[in-house]
């Protein structure tokens, strides 16, 4: 199984990921490093963002598929996708292999967002990438992310209830979502 951890750039995935990692127990596979490869191989080619490479999507598939074959167990994928064309492509990839996916989405409203990821000191650099991508965020938000993912709203919640609030909801056996 694969539990997809998305949100906005900065709203606490990769925190959420590592505490399902220990408490599910799941491994943590960070999509993000696919992109660096290719980046390193084509980033010479045109793009604001990796996972416009055809290439990311198929390879996240496929090395999700590759690790769950050969390791079984549940794979936590902290990653943004906004574009809902790439998140079908990344979905339909996974149910080819018939691997069933719990995805969601980590909301936090914009004020605690901004407040948020002004105050962190582990990756200041990343604050304008983060601001800058608060409005595309919304309006996958507002027109298809909130209807294929499960929100979890964390504006209030540390990382640890976020955490808690998608265990609850994978011990209810929530259907996968398409």
């Amino acid at each position: 199984m694969i539990v997809w951890l998305n949100g906005t750039f900065g709203a606490g995935k990769t925190t959420t990921a590592r505490l399902l990692q220990q408490t599910l127990p799941a491994r943590v596979f960070d999509a993000e490093h696919i992109g660096y490869l290719l980046r390193g191989i084509m980033g010479d080619l045109p793009h604001r963002d990796f996972k416009e490479f055809p290439p990311w999507r198929a390879l996240t598939v496929e090395t999700a598929r590759h690790v769950l074959d050969h390791a079984g167990g549940t794979l936590v994928i902290p990653q943004t996708v906004l574009e809902h064309d790439y998140w079908t492509e990344l979905m339909d990839g996974f149910d080819k292999h018939a691997i069933p996916v719990r995805a969601y989405t980590l909301h936090t409203d914009r004020t605690a967002f901004t407040r948020r990821v002004t105050a962190d000191a582990d990756e200041p650099t990343a604050l304008q990438w983060r601001l800058d991508h608060r409005d595309p965020y919304e309006a996958a938000l507002g027109t298809w992310l909130a209807d294929r993912t499960t929100v979890i709203d964390n504006t209030d919640a540390t990382p640890e209830q976020a955490a808690d609030r998608i265990r609850a909801d994978l011990a209810r056996g929530n259907v996968p979502t398409p």
